[in-house]
């Protein structure tokens, strides 16, 4: 096993020559399709090629603008036919491997890594909002990596994370949709003779986040031990149930600006600028603003309330032609919550229940195995660990 000071142009091509013709209606990759610091492409779409980044299973894609490759979105290519030419954002950098000097997978583990993002970051130019990574810079960095038989060992161990990570991803997707279905079904059985309705203030206890001053930094940190402060994004990338935040608030902040806790097993609920999102809190923690927190008395009724809420026709609730701007924490307390009768929602929820937690207990181990994969990669990376000494 040896590790020698290595050029990057010299085991990656960096944005390969490839060919599609114009117009030719083919699958797009757009940026929204890539998950903050996930290896999956989420989706791809049909379209008439007119422009864009171009690339093939095997390849690494790797956002070039702020914010996107600050927050992450790096994906690998895989699940397409073979041979076949994708296309996408121009904001993508493109790396493919060298066959007989670097492995894929190392290297999507490689551009995902502390050492390489650092310097692609730091390399950043442009007007604020709007400054993209030099490639040059990364054609020219040097880092001490691991030989090519190496190279493979390590990118096989990182890979079985992602696979079991991506495997608990799509289990958990198959049980919401099946419990979805279930509470399909309810709705195809209303009876407004057995059903009632209520303003939700009435049902729940309804509180809204808050966020500290903004200017004053000592109330927020990066510490995941002080407080979970859950953003709108971080409900985007979170599942169904939400333990965790990319930015926290000190116990000090909390107590000062008197942000309200909100305790495992309540349901979050955005309501402005991207409306509808909606999460049940795997622990205790805080939000901002942007955010309703559900409290109730009865768990019965949880996982109802949050197919109701997820499902929601907020379009309803504005008199603007702009939903985002238009909702409002009354709008939130006041919207009306239709109810089933109550042997309908005892059954929904013994039949449910056992299937939110195993979705919890799969993204906690998602957690786990992210945790250790991004442990571990740097060290692999790096030869401070001998990849011979991990068993996966």
């Amino acid at each position: 096993m040896a590790y020698v000071l290595t050029k990057m142009t010299d085991i990656i091509e960096f944005n390969p020559r490839e060919s599609i013709a114009r117009n030719q209606v083919c699958k797009k990759v757009p940026m929204e399709y890539l998950q903050p610091f996930t290896r999956q492409i989420s989706g791809y779409e049909e379209a008439s090629y007119a422009g864009g980044t171009k690339f093939r299973n095997n390849d690494t894609i790797m956002a070039r603008i702020t914010p996107c490759l600050e927050n992450g979105k790096t994906a690998f290519v895989k699940g397409f036919a073979e041979n076949e030419v994708i296309f996408g954002s121009t904001e993508y950098i493109v790396m493919r491997a060298i066959p007989g000097h670097s492995d894929p997978s190392f290297i999507y583990y490689l551009v995902t890594s502390p050492s390489f993002r650092e310097v692609a970051i730091k390399s950043m130019v442009g007007s604020s909002g709007r400054q993209r990574v030099q490639q040059d810079v990364l054609e020219n960095l040097e880092l001490v990596l691991p030989d090519y038989k190496t190279q493979l060992r390590v990118g096989k161990v990182l890979a079985s994370f992602d696979d079991k990570i991506e495997l608990n991803a799509q289990i958990n997707h198959n049980l919401e949709e099946q419990a979805k279905a279930l509470y399909d079904q309810i709705w195809d059985n209303y009876d407004s003779g057995t059903w009632s309705s209520a303003k939700a203030e009435d049902l729940f206890d309804i509180s809204i986040g808050k966020t500290p001053p903004r200017k004053e930094s000592q109330w927020f940190s990066e510490n995941d031990n002080d407080i979970v402060w859950v953003s709108i994004a971080d409900m985007g990338q979170s599942g169904c149930f939400i333990s965790n935040s990319s930015e926290y608030l000190t116990p000090d902040a909390v107590s000062k600006f008197n942000v309200k806790r909100v305790p495992a097993g309540a349901i979050l609920l955005s309501f402005k600028l991207t409306v509808g999102r909606v999460a049940i809190t795997g622990c205790e923690l805080t939000t901002n603003e942007a955010i309703a927190h559900f409290r109730m008395e009865d768990s019965t009724i949880r996982e109802y309330l949050y197919f109701y809420l997820k499902h929601f026709n907020y379009q309803t609730m504005g008199s603007t032609s702009s939903i985002a701007t238009a909702v409002n924490s009354k709008m939130v307390k006041a919207m009306r919550i239709d109810i089933p009768a109550r042997e309908t929602l005892e059954n929904f929820h013994s039949t449910i229940f056992p299937m939110f937690e195993q979705i919890k207990q799969n993204q906690q181990e998602i957690q786990t195995l992210a945790q250790l994969r991004d442990t571990l990669l740097p060290k692999l990376m790096s030869g401070e660990l001998d990849v011979s000494e991990v068993e996966v």
